[in-house]
């Protein structure tokens, strides 16, 4: 697989250079997917810029995706109808828009899609994430159709969390494209 054609789907307000989506692009050639405005972040103009970078890709992609990205890989995937376009995709701490202090930031991102992914999905939440419990992550694997793992008391799994590199998360990503 053409790394290019591995999208990396940052959360709300972008991911910093020490974040191990920012490391992973750096190493091994993962094409991050920009936004017109990561602060303010408007679920429709989201969708369609995925859209139109998933239409420029000469193979499915893999999407790479932490936090508000969880939520865009769901909602785009709702609303699309070029699912096929990806063959595979790594979520890593969704957020739960749905809660009020988050609602009230994100308004444009509630209610959640909640449909089942029509492509290989793995899921990582940490069980002290602040912005989504457990339980609510959870609900989102299966909703999704995701496989869950649980990284353990991580935080929300950003460059606060210690990862460095990641490199457990990075086979998983590995082991998803190969089964895919």
């Amino acid at each position: 697989m053409n790394p290019r054609n591995v999208l990396i789907l940052p959360g709300w307000q972008g991911s910093g250079p020490d974040h191990w989506q920012s490391r992973w692009e750096r190493a091994y050639g993962y094409t991050r997917v920009t936004q017109h405005d990561w602060m303010r972040p408007l679920r429709g103009d989201w969708i369609a810029r995925l859209e139109d970078v998933l239409l420029s890709c000469d193979e499915p992609a893999v999407l790479v995706a932490h936090s508000l990205g969880c939520q865009h890989v769901a909602a785009w995937a709702a609303h699309s109808r070029n699912t096929h376009l990806v063959k595979a995709a790594l979520l890593v701490a969704p957020p739960d828009v749905e809660r009020e202090e988050l609602r009230a930031q994100l308004p444009s991102w509630s209610p959640v899609a909640l449909g089942r992914l029509p492509f290989a999905t793995r899921l990582f939440a940490s069980s002290n994430d602040p912005f989504c419990s457990p339980e609510r992550a959870r609900q989102f694997a299966a909703a999704w159709g995701a496989d869950l793992i649980d990284a353990g008391p991580r935080g929300h799994l950003n460059a606060d969390s210690g990862l460095g590199d990641w490199p457990q998360a990075h086979e998983q990503l590995q082991q998803l494209m190969r089964d895919a």
